[in-house]
């Protein structure tokens, strides 16, 4: 692989990563088990990392300006797969929003950031797809009393996201919360590719 065949499955993440998803058509089949929920992935300017980064949100339909999941992300090449550093915001509140109205985005800086370390994401390029897992087992979250792991997997293509978040007991392995009935099954709405800076310079 050249230096630019690196570049363009970076870029090519990008784009498939830059939208507005919906798992309306699941939370409609069966929303016994699957609320219907949204996910923002906006791009942020260029300038932000000197790289290409992201502002990603995640709520639920009904109440989309109070999102229970903020992040900031930053793709790095790595040869033959890309590493999304992941970070979390200082007063998150602040930027709720800010996946669906530009003019919140545009009020995020460096210094509202903090890095969320072993939370990483590894992307590497499929058939058809990108899949992605969180690095290690030491993403820790604590919940329900309990100090769990996480275990994130995640497959995009140009118009679907599916992911699957689990927390496991760092003793004993067993999982403590996230789906037990599968993944999250999600569709494109509305591409933000368009604001993705067209060359990295």
């Amino acid at each position: 692989m050249t230096q630019n065949d690196h570049t363009n499955l970076l870029m090519s993440l990008a784009q498939v990563m830059a939208g507005d998803f919906s798992n309306h058509q699941q939370a409609k089949e069966d929303p016994k088990n699957f609320a219907h929920i949204r996910i923002f992935f906006r791009p942020l300017p260029f300038e932000f990392f000197n790289a290409i980064g992201f502002y990603s949100e995640q709520s639920y339909d009904y109440d989309i300006w109070n999102p229970y999941r903020q992040g900031i992300h930053q793709l790095i090449d790595q040869g033959e797969q890309i590493y999304v550093e992941n970070y979390g915001l200082k007063e998150a509140f602040r930027y709720a929003g800010a996946g669906h109205n530009l003019e919140i985005l545009k009020t995020i800086s460096p210094e509202n950031i903090q890095r969320r370390c072993n939370c990483s994401m590894i992307f590497r390029k499929q058939e058809n797809y990108f899949r992605g897992e969180v690095e290690g087992k030491k993403c820790f979250i604590p919940r329900n009393g309990r100090q769990t792991y996480l275990i994130s997997e995640v497959e995009i293509t140009e118009n679907t996201w599916v992911s699957l978040d689990r927390g496991m007991d760092i003793n004993t392995n067993e999982q403590v919360w996230g789906s037990a009935v599968g993944p999250l099954k999600f569709e494109k709405r509305a591409s933000f590719a368009q604001e993705l800076p067209q060359f990295i310079k």
